[in-house]
């Protein structure tokens, strides 16, 4: 179904796979009567075309790219926008398109949500943006409605960020790097590997997007394959899909930790820009005669069956005749994974949901920008047609990715036919996703097309002692389930038509109710701040040398950015940097706040001159044992703070604040073995906390241990590759090594001044 190559690969003619040997060169010069160099071939990408273009630096190694157009979404545009005022922001540059599709309900808070609405409102009229008002889409359908474009770039303030099946390479990334671009700055990476995803065959009825991009997550995930790189999807199975199908494959490729995305295009895609009235905006394109991959994945698209991604994680993979031909043996390794998160905090069990020896599910969800298209709705309507959800536990909402999806939805009959089966059609809404929609109740199984199912994603709070799960599936098994009352049902044992519907997209939705400036800004609008819209506290510069106190210690093969700063609820805080910082790691380790503020209080006492041993009293101690291998370690300047230690960090949401939470309760530093993804990374680098990777296997330290840096400004002023730190153990220190990674020039400044705001500011 799915096959790695061992190593590179060319492509030739978009049709024929060569691997990477001493003898590809010839082979290659017998099919194409002439050499081609690897060098020459690895430009022959359609990613490495639309770097190049993009790329404002001399120098294809190293990029520094301007993106076409920044999205965001109202978890992420109040911070970003704050953080850009306060380094200098007078207009937006380039496109900036504020939707509001996560906190939509304003259900929670009081008047903060909607005052976070008024906010963006007003910015997009003063600095020359768009708005796009709630429940009209969520933020990557209505990119890919009116933003995307063949060989453009886009970046969003949101992990799924991806439209390359579009023609458009796009990323999410935390809020800094949108700052960055508002400032006109540049997005600064080496250029990364592209591996080619070749696709043979057609999808069997009933195998939806979902199924191939599970089977991929599953393919790929653990072992790195794709990590931080760009995905460039080939060959003749792509002509079979639709590109309501490629959009959905498309959007879960961020769960694969790979950078970016791009699709060849057809006319496919050019009927996609027809329909909505953008036909200028298509471009065709395809990989040269012979390009080279730094890895190619075949996926034989005729053997893909529907796919389950069980909890907690996209990457746990079966197919759906597995799960119910080993039901049991199954439903135990789920349990046993959720020790790993969850010890004894609460009693999790799936075996209770095996009823006459099958699994029934509690719950269905069809929504966000990987469910709610278009083709999946139809498809699940059609699936349900004549049959009932029933009138027990099972439930089954449907989120339209947009308003116009939505009407057309009415117009064809298929919203009528949902909702005659007991199912719920609800407006477009990015909740369920992650935790501020549709919560389930406690010990229940929710089966959902949606991105996520990391641990508390669905909502419950394990401090509380409350747990629900959620496995991924595609709309048109979870119709195929739905029909079966809430048995686990594979859409393949469906009998009946799936039909084909043609989409008629009505502009004028949007055109009556979205405020689009045209790039031109009003500098006399007055921004409207709410009580809850607080200003970014003042950060210092990084110190000459650091005591650090060790406040958390997770041993999770990986931490999400959801452990690191819980989603659902306590997103209403998210333009109070302080209030919001107070869930910091609450549904993982509900001590570390006030961890973190205890040395915090020690840096405050610092920075106002008063007796820093009287903020906290084992601190004499501790600095008796530095000062005596280092007399001048506080008169050479010193700072104090925390730091966490996670073996893996940063899977999952783009969102600064998994980050720049812990920096505001006085955070310097994450110590890992290494980092989940890139942006998580870079979330930490731009919030002036030092990124230190530790070799796996060495902890010379335990949690509330102290840890000395000395010098480690002048570290990271002259590149030192490996940068000593001691532990302070009783009346020692014990020396051990740290390192940085790779920084640029620009990262290392961000983190001597302290963050992103003061580089700009200072």
């Amino acid at each position: 179904m799915i096959t790695l190559s061992k190593g590179g690969a060319y492509l030739i003619k978009g049709t024929e796979i060569v691997e990477d040997s001493a003898e590809a060169v010839s082979a290659i010069k017998a099919k194409t009567g002439r050499e081609v160099s690897k060098e020459e071939a690895l430009k022959e990408t359609i990613a490495y075309g639309i770097l190049k273009d993009h790329n404002t630096s001399d120098n294809m190694d190293k990029l520094k790219i301007k993106f076409d157009k920044l999205t965001s979404h109202d978890i992420t545009f109040v911070g970003i926008i704050q953080t850009a005022r306060a380094s200098g922001l007078e207009k937006f540059p380039i496109p900036y398109v504020l939707t509001n599709c996560h906190n939509s309900l304003c259900a929670v808070g009081g008047t903060i949500n909607e005052d976070d609405h008024m906010f963006g409102l007003t910015c997009a009229k003063k600095y020359g943006g768009v708005y796009v008002p709630p429940h009209q889409a969520v933020i990557h359908q209505f990119a890919r409605e009116m933003l995307a474009g063949g060989g453009r770039m886009i970046l969003g303030s949101d992990s799924h960020t991806r439209y390359g099946a579009l023609g458009t390479m796009a990323m999410g990334e935390g809020g800094p790097e949108l700052v960055k671009q508002l400032l006109n700055q540049t997005y600064d990476i080496d250029r990364p590997g592209v591996i080619g995803i070749y696709m043979t065959g057609k999808p069997s009825k009933g195998v939806g997007p979902q199924d191939v991009a599970i089977a991929l997550i599953g393919a790929v995930f653990a072992n790195g394959y794709v990590k931080n790189k760009v995905l460039e999807f080939v060959g003749p199975g792509v002509d079979s899909l639709s590109a309501d199908f490629r959009i959905g494959v498309d959007v879960m490729t961020t769960e694969t930790t790979c950078l970016s995305s791009i699709w060849k295009t057809d006319n496919e895609i050019k009927d996609f820009y027809d329909i909505h009235e953008r036909s200028e905006d298509f471009k065709e394109l395809n990989p040269g005669e012979v390009a080279y991959y730094d890895g190619m994945i075949t996926i034989e698209l005729d053997k893909v069956k529907p796919m389950i991604a069980m909890p907690f994680h996209p990457s746990n993979a079966y197919t759906i005749d597995d799960v119910n031909a080993n039901l049991s043996d199954v439903l135990h390794e789920v349990e046993e994974r959720a020790k790993v998160s969850f010890g004894d905090k609460v009693q999790f069990s799936l075996k209770d949901k095996i009823r006459n020896g099958k699994l029934y599910v509690d719950q269905g969800v069809i929504a966000g920008c990987a469910g709610g298209g278009f083709e999946n709705i139809c498809a699940a309507a059609d699936i349900l047609k004549g049959s009932y959800i029933g009138s027990d536990e099972f439930t089954l909402n449907v989120y339209p990715a947009s308003t116009p999806i939505y009407m057309e939805l009415m117009k064809n009959g298929c919203a009528a036919t949902l909702l005659e089966t007991g199912a719920i059609l609800k407006t477009a809404f990015c909740g369920p996703c992650f935790g501020a929609g549709d919560t389930p109740a406690n010990n229940a199984f929710s089966i959902r097309h949606s991105t996520r199912n990391f641990p508390n994603r669905e909502g419950s709070k394990v401090q509380n002692g409350q747990i629900a799960s959620v496995a991924l599936m595609d709309a048109r098994s979870i119709a195929a389930t739905a029909a079966n009352k809430g048995y686990l049902t594979p859409a393949t044992e469906m009998e009946g038509r799936i039909g084909a519907y043609k989409y008629h997209f009505d502009s004028n939705i949007y055109k009556n109710r979205v405020f689009d400036s045209k790039g031109v800004a009003d500098p006399s609008v007055e921004i409207k701040f709410g009580p809850n819209i607080k200003d970014w506290p003042k950060m210092c510069e990084l110190p000459n040398n650091l005591v650090l106190r060790v406040v958390s210690e997770i041993h999770d093969p990986v931490t999400t950015t959801d452990e690191l700063i819980p989603s659902g609820e306590t997103s209403s805080y998210r333009s109070n940097p302080l209030g919001l910082a107070e869930f910091t790691l609450s549904r993982k380790d509900p001590e570390y706040v006030g961890r973190a503020k205890e040395m915090q209080k020690v840096q405050n006492a610092l920075m106002a001159g008063e007796d820093v041993f009287n903020a906290k009293e084992d601190l004499k101690g501790v600095m008796d044992v530095i000062t005596k291998e280092y007399p001048d370690a506080i008169t050479g300047g010193i700072g104090y703070g925390s730091t966490i230690f996670a073996v893996k960090p940063g899977d999952g949401s783009a969102r600064e604040q998994a980050a720049s939470c812990q920096k505001v309760l006085g955070g310097w530093a994450n110590i890992a073995n290494e980092y989940a993804t890139k942006r998580y990374r870079s979330n930490l680098i731009n919030w002036g906390m030092l990124p230190f990777i530790i070799k796996e296997g060495e902890l010379p330290f335990t949690n509330l241990d102290y840890i000395y840096l000395p010098s480690i400004r002048k570290a990271v002023e002259e590149k030192t590759a490996v940068i000593k730190a001691y532990a302070v153990k009783g009346s020692n220190l014990e020396e051990f090594e740290l390192t940085l990674g790779d920084l640029t020039d620009e990262e290392r400044q961000i983190i001597l001044k302290g963050c992103l705001i003061n580089y700009n500011r200072i």
